[in-house]
């Protein structure tokens, strides 16, 4: 039986059996199992010094080395790490700042301006208060702070290359436990203020340990890292890539805008393994990047994130045939994913892409809105999740962590911990499962509720259309689709009356060349309907001017 309890013994596994071995590769730069380990000490010993036990590390960074070895440091010192995306507002920084209630927040040379704006302080002098050598931080120094509010801003340079503290790591790693977080991941909040969702070592061990055997990844893995570090679609390619002591190669993110380039990187990268974002494998296939490219040595490609349009995947599996392509689900507060299918060529999938099976040590429950099991074909009911993979919870915000991670309502015998997703889904007559919206993504039209995902399925399967999504502006009471695709919006019209009710029809159909996504590579509907309201706006400026 594995007796894993700290995912840091992944990398110190794989420094010990192979030191010299690539870990991780940027463009223009990498570094070995050894040197990590030994960079994440170096950081680790910093953090130590500055109180990081138990305690969230704020890493300001673009992804990369720099930003790995430092989060992993957080790690070797007692803490946590919250990887936080470089180009978000001020703003937003501050708030998380403040869910985290006095963090250290580890900003880079290109970073640092911003974090100066959002905290509204200047980096904390090393050593202040101790002894200093060359400016550097010192072993020694005590954690002294004016508040244990007030978070610490620390230049990230200062942490990398410190003297390793080998008596205050083990002392870490000795109060340790399984149950302590790994890091906290932030998803946007109904209020407005982001929520933090924290995940313990125990539950990325027990997810990444069947997730690299089921699908067979092997020591000479070569994973393209697509996903920033603050999405957990990137947990997956790290502890991928450590529980395997295969090679992690990060994608730098301006290629993203420049597919050939980026297909270029790929296939000169020998890349094996792509886990990526729909939104990502989408955008190469909407640009034609995937023209005069074939990727001869990616063994499987695993995408999760958003329904995957049937037209974008088969144009992945054309030209990747010898790759095998997986559907996976899952939130974030179950640690990164509990099911999966894998894509049968031979089928047609004319109704989507079912969910598939659970991953180990997961169940998946079904329920309707009075917490009674659903297991009728066609039924609608809410995805509910239990077992060791749940996320602890969120940080500073027991109400929603109560409502989120609540008792499994099909019983009350004894404590049982279940996350409702708020995703609803239905079995069909084979028993398969499949997605079917959101709980709350749900509107009511001219007296009907609608699932704005049955109307963006509807258009997905008109001839011509790649890609749908329908927003519903509520001030107008209108609901409106737009689309990726060639495809003439009177002849989607004519298509979709043969498909869906009248009152399912978007009152208006506009084409876009291509989808705004949020930071985490998801289709952002509310960018969406800005543009919608944008385009009246217009509309009515050149009809004023008329006049």
């Amino acid at each position: 039986m594995d007796c894993r309890r700290n995912v840091l013994t992944y990398l110190e596994d794989d420094a010990a059996r192979h030191p010299d071995k690539r870990a991780v590769e940027e463009e223009e730069r990498s570094c070995t199992y050894g040197q990590l380990l030994e960079f994440s000490r170096q950081a680790g010993s910093a953090l130590a010094a500055l109180g990081a036990q138990r305690r969230a590390v704020m890493v300001f960074m673009e992804k990369g080395i720099d930003a790995l070895a430092i989060m992993l440091g957080a790690l070797q010192a007692g803490g946590f790490y919250v990887p936080v995306d470089p180009h978000i507002p001020a703003e937003r920084l501050a708030l998380i700042a403040g869910v985290l209630e006095g963090p250290i927040v580890v900003a880079s040379d290109e970073t640092m301006p911003l974090a100066l704006e959002a905290l509204g302080q200047q980096p904390d002098s090393p050593g202040a208060g101790c002894e200093e050598e060359a400016g550097a931080l010192t072993e020694a120094c005590p954690a002294n702070f004016d508040s244990p509010m007030r978070p610490r801003l620390v230049p990230a340079a200062q942490l990398l290359g410190f003297s390793v503290n080998d008596d205050a790591l083990e002392a870490a790693r000795a109060q340790a436990t399984d149950a302590d977080p790994v890091y906290v991941l932030f998803t946007s909040g109904s209020t407005g203020v982001p929520k933090g969702v924290a995940v313990s070592h125990r539950a990325v061990i027990d997810f990444i340990d069947d997730f690299v055997t089921r699908f067979e990844f092997g020591a000479d893995e070569r994973i393209a890292n697509q996903a920033p570090f603050d999405f957990d679609v990137s947990v997956k390619d790290i502890y991928g890539a450590l529980a395997t002591g295969s090679t992690l190669v990060v994608v730098p993110r301006r290629m993203f805008s420049e597919p050939a380039v980026l297909m270029d990187f790929l296939q000169g990268r020998d890349i094996t393994n792509m886990t990526w974002a729909v939104a990502a494998l989408c955008l190469i296939t909407s640009l034609h990047g995937l023209e005069g490219h074939q990727l001869p040595t990616v063994r499987r490609v695993l995408f999760s994130g958003e329904v995957m349009p049937l037209s974008h995947l088969r144009a992945w599996m054309e030209r990747v045939p010898q790759a095998v392509f997986v559907n996976l689900y899952g939130p974030t507060e179950i640690t990164c994913n509990c099911l999966y299918h894998v894509v049968d060529p031979a089928r047609s999938y004319e109704g989507g892409l079912p969910l598939g099976a659970p991953f180990a040590h997961r169940e998946i429950l079904l329920v309707d809105a009075q917490g009674h099991a659903v297991t009728e074909p066609g039924v609608e009911g809410e995805i509910l999740v239990r077992g060791d993979s749940l996320a602890l919870g969120y940080v500073a915000n027991p109400e929603r962590t109560a409502a989120s991670f609540c008792q499994n309502p099909l019983h009350n015998r004894f404590p049982d911990r279940v996350y409702r997703t708020g995703d609803l889904a239905a079995f069909d007559e084979s028993g398969e499962l499949f997605y079917r919206g959101r709980v709350d993504n749900q509107i009511k039209h001219q007296g009907h509720r609608i699932e704005l995902e049955e109307v963006d399925r509807a258009l997905e399967g008109v001839p011509g259309v790649q890609r749908c999504r329908c927003v519903y502006d509520h001030d107008k009471q209108r609901l409106i689709a737009f689309y990726e695709g060639n495809a003439e919006a009177r002849d989607i019209r004519q298509h979709v009356l043969q498909t869906l009710p009248i009152f399912m029809l978007p009152s208006k159909i506009m084409p876009i060349d291509a989808m705004p996504l949020t930071k985490n590579g998801k289709v952002d509907r509310k960018a969406l309907l800005e543009k919608s309201r944008e385009a009246a706006a217009a509309r009515r400026a050149r009809f004023a001017r008329k006049k």
